[in-house]
């Protein structure tokens, strides 16, 4: 665990020195993926306005490829290019990946009540698992943060399965292009549900769900 608290230590310290170098840009831009469910237009007034609809939104850190071979390895060694000393990936960079939801979700049979959630992946070879939990993000990296007391994880840092909500075995696949940031994003979606996607290099992965109004 000390080393591991250590490297995450060294890895802020190179980054916030990587943002000075870049002229205040950071190197892992923060992202939103959004999108609603359950509206109506309006079109009774002056102009049409969409009505009654609830969002589920994702927020994480974007970060780029920038020449790495990125789930390489094979065994315990796999994944390690995004992922090298937390137990789980953060699926983003920075603050822990974050899904907001303003309805009910059901994903793997589990519903998931309206609320904030961290999501996470744990990576093995051709066997992706999306994990959401209810660890709190942390906005900041702390070494003497214990997260069994805070109840708060930077990226997955201090991460454990003791407050996973639910696990889903995700589909992976090969894209026919390379993507050089990683993107979340909702996929083939309508008001009944979707798919929670996500795509980096030339891999995909995605959990479907279903949305209760």
């Amino acid at each position: 665990m000390t080393s591991r608290v250590m490297a995450a230590a060294a890895a802020v310290l190179f980054a916030s020195a990587a943002i000075l170098a870049q002229g205040g840009r950071p190197a892992s831009p923060a992202g939103t993926s959004a999108t609603q469910v359950g509206g109506k237009y309006d079109t009774s007034g002056a102009e049409p306005v969409y009505r009654g609809g609830k969002w589920i939104e994702i927020t994480y850190g974007r970060p780029i490829k920038r020449g790495r071979d990125l789930f390489a390895g094979t065994g315990e060694g796999y994944g390690k290019g995004v992922n090298p000393d937390a137990p789980v990936w953060r699926a983003g960079a920075n603050v822990s990946t974050q899904l907001k939801t303003e309805v009910p979700l059901v994903l793997n049979g589990k519903t998931i009540a309206p609320g904030t959630y961290t999501l996470f992946i744990d990576l093995k070879p051709n066997n992706w698992t999306l994990i959401v939990s209810t660890w709190k993000a942390a906005t900041t990296f702390d070494p003497k943060n214990d997260s069994a007391k805070t109840g708060e994880v930077f990226g997955a840092y201090g991460y454990t399965p003791a407050k996973d909500v639910v696990r889903a075995p995700m589909k992976v696949s090969t894209l026919p292009f390379a993507v050089d940031q990683l993107t979340w994003n909702f996929t083939d979606m309508t008001d009944a549900g979707g798919s929670l996607t996500i795509m980096w290099d030339k891999t995909v992965a995605s959990v479907p769900f279903k949305v209760q109004m």
